[in-house]
């Protein structure tokens, strides 16, 4: 068995004397990740280490569209409830897989920004379903999918409300459930990653009228908490944003303490118009649920230079420390360390150092001086490569070798023109579909990803620079090159499409909307003109007349550097460039901070039919863990579905799916019978299409 460095997780704990978590029922799958604690965590016994090799496919249901798939299902009263890809709200029968009702059109692909999942809440007879589409949030009757005539306008609120003027035409929406407390409903944000992205407040609507009731301003106005970790105008959201939640909350219902982990501050990979700590960027913010004031927050990375967004909700658990019981939570994150604080007071478990940060090339950049790295748990991720780690796969090691050596790759290596090398890379490490948790034991599980990621800075010509192009040009290299490339060749490895045959695959009508709204992980323009979309549009259809305008400040904020694209480290037939597992799962003592296990997830055909060791997968959607001793997990390229002994890490079962599965499994009784229900399909990492919802059960 061998042992590897950690992505950033961070576990947070709170001691509470003798009190322990009161017992919650795990036997449905009633909220986003199982429950409140956002665990993955299932009592259910049925379906255990004795006879999981006896799983069938019970029943399928094939969504009415295709794309990214990433939903985790809640099941309430014998229903369960989904988001297929164009963002339709979904209801079936849990026990047949029958529809019952579908809220939504195939127009909404225009405003797709990839489902997660839907929340719930009822009282007495009034069950709704929270469902987001855009930027709109919609109250549906749960039994009929009907919109709540009482909530909003229409049955729907305009998740911009509480974020100021200023962020009224930014792109803003929403891939992940909200998180329900009371009769309050707290909504994540998905934004733009530039300088014209929203600011990412936290918002708390009332579940019954919409109307919004507090919120939380993770770029604080003047006389807040951490003002001064800002420039003084930062707030102001002219071309300062994000710090955002996007992966989802955790909440403490008998403490009614909200636990909500956020991004980093847009521009990405830029701070110069930030300098300062940046709080509360890349936090853990524990917030009164009723009131949103801040009780304690810890920062995982000050002055983020490395889009290193925590990127799952955190596990609320219970370890033992010094012979007592203390409630904790647990939060992973991209860059492979575990970080454990008491859950009242914020207080660390285990010892945490800060380490010195390197300093930027870059003109303007100043990086905040030192990091947080936790003593322990070791990281389970590698987080340093070395010249003997090229893949021994690789037909071009030479190349590669040059490649590597050629780029900067120290710990905290800001990012550079030179190139700067990221591991683990952009998605992880750890990633949003989280980590599962024992929450009595204390054990938490992981996946992630073993991918490198090499990223170059370039500088940004100024508007007047690139006078002499078209209208539609310029729009382009200034909002969509650095994802696409200045020749729209794209980077398909890391999933962004070429654009050089768009007008024989797409409308202009479909091209237009997504340039506005977005579609998947992209982001929209919405603050592009009618004719800024035009003048793009045209340009990508070549056919925009060669009319050359006067240069003006348009309403793209100016960045002085970007960079050139999204670009795995990989070799020349597209696997990983470095020596393997590209893939594990580990098992986590937060009792001890010691790891129990970590195994090699996943594998690569070709080489298996080679008979070379497994090779692990690149990896997206988290695990499932239950109380007979079962950790369930697709997740990997290889498209399988697998079932291991959550003591041991023995492979206990696996399938190969319809297609494979980025997403987290759930799991549910009806009428005496366990279901195990996984989403399949996606367009990640160049595997085939899919759309279905395969349910297993004992046969």
């Amino acid at each position: 068995m061998r042992f590897f460095p950690v992505p950033l997780v961070i576990v947070l704990f709170f001691l509470a004397s003798d009190h322990s978590t009161p017992t919650m029922d795990y036997s449905g799958w009633p909220e986003y990740l199982g429950g409140p604690d956002r665990n993955h965590y299932s009592s259910l016994t049925q379906i255990n280490k004795e006879n999981v090799q006896k799983l069938r496919i019970a029943w399928q249901y094939s969504m009415p569209d295709s794309g990214q798939m990433q939903v985790n299902p809640i099941m309430i009263d014998g229903i369960l409830y989904a988001v297929s890809p164009y963002l339709q709200a979904i209801a079936l029968d849990a026990a047949s897989g029958r529809e019952i009702w579908r809220f939504g059109e195939e127009s909404y692909r225009h405003w797709a920004t990839t489902g997660r999942g839907v929340a719930y809440w009822s009282n007495g007879a009034d069950a709704r379903i929270f469902h987001t589409i855009g930027s709109r949030l919609y109250a549906l009757h749960a039994k009929t999918g009907k919109p709540v005539a009482g909530f909003g306008t229409n049955g729907f609120i305009d998740l911009h409300e509480g974020l100021g003027a200023q962020a009224g035409d930014k792109f803003v929406g929403c891939s992940t459930p909200g998180t329900v407390f009371e009769n309050l409903i707290i909504m994540p944000l998905r934004l733009s990653e530039g300088a014209d992205a929203a600011p990412g407040y936290i918002q708390a609507f009332d579940v019954r009228s919409g109307n919004l009731v507090w919120t939380f301003h993770t770029i604080p106005h003047p006389g807040e908490y951490g003002y001064e970790t800002w420039p003084p105008d930062a707030w102001k959201n002219t071309n300062i944003g994000g710090a955002n939640n996007w992966a989802g909350s955790s909440i403490d219902r008998d403490r009614g303490i909200l636990y909500v982990p956020t991004g980093s501050a847009s521009p990405d990979f830029y701070g110069g118009f930030r300098k300062g700590q940046n709080l509360f960027a890349n936090c853990l913010l524990a917030l009164d649920a009723r009131t949103g004031k801040r009780l304690w927050h810890y920062q995982f990375v000050h002055h983020d230079l490395w889009d290193r967004d925590l990127p799952a909700p955190p596990n609320l658990i219970r370890v033992k420390k010094h012979s007592k019981w203390v409630d904790a939570v647990a939060q992973i994150t991209k860059s492979g360390y575990v970080f454990v604080f008491n859950r009242e007071t914020g207080k660390p478990l285990f010892p945490i150092k800060e380490v010195k940060t390197l300093p930027s090339s870059l003109e303007g950049e100043a990086p905040w001086p030192t990091q947080p790295v936790p003593v322990k748990p070791a990281p389970f991720a590698r987080q340093e490569l070395k010249d003997t780690d090229i893949s021994p796969y690789a037909e071009n090691r030479e190349e590669l070798l040059k490649i590597l050596k050629a780029t900067r790759k120290r710990r905290f290596e800001p990012p550079s023109k030179e190139g700067t090398l990221y591991f683990p890379g952009f998605d992880g490490g750890g990633e949003w579909g989280g980590a599962a948790a024992d929450p009595q034991a204390g054990i938490l599980y992981v996946n992630s990803t073993e991918m490198a990621w090499i990223q170059h800075m370039t500088e940004v010509p100024r508007p007047q620079d690139l006078a002499h192009m078209s209208p539609g040009e310029r729009v382009y290299m200034q909002a969509c090159a650095s994802c696409h490339k200045t020749d729209l060749s794209g980077i398909p490895s890391s999933g962004f499409p070429g654009l050089k045959d768009i007008s024989k695959r797409r409308s202009r009508d479909f091209v237009s909307n997504i340039i506005q709204k977005g579609k998947s992980m992209m982001p929209g323009f919405s603050y592009l003109s009618k004719e800024e979309r035009a003048a793009v549009v045209a340009f990508l259809f070549s056919d925009e007349k060669a009319v050359i305008q006067p240069v003006s400040d348009g309403a793209i904020p100016y960045v002085p550097y970007e960079h050139t694209g999204y670009n795995k480290f990989l070799d020349s037939k597209g696997h990983p460039a470095i020596t393997p597992p590209w893939g594990t799962l580990s098992a986590i003592d937060l009792n001890t901070g010691d790891f129990r296990w970590q195994i090699t997830l996943g594998d690569t055909r070709e080489f298996r039919e080679k008979g070379y060791p497994q090779t692990g997968a690149e990896n997206y959607g988290g695990p499932l863990v239950t109380q007979s001793g079962l950790l369930f997990i697709a997740a990997t390229k290889d498209g399988m579905f697998r079932a291991f002994d959550k003591t041991t890490g023995k492979l206990l079962w696996e399938v190969e799916l319809p297609a494979a599965a980025f997403a987290t499994p759930c799991t549910y009784q009806i009428n005496g019978k366990q279901y195990v229900v996984v989403v399949c399909g996606g367009t990640k990492l160049g595997v085939k299409k899919g759309n279905q919802v395969v349910a297993f059960a004992l046969e």
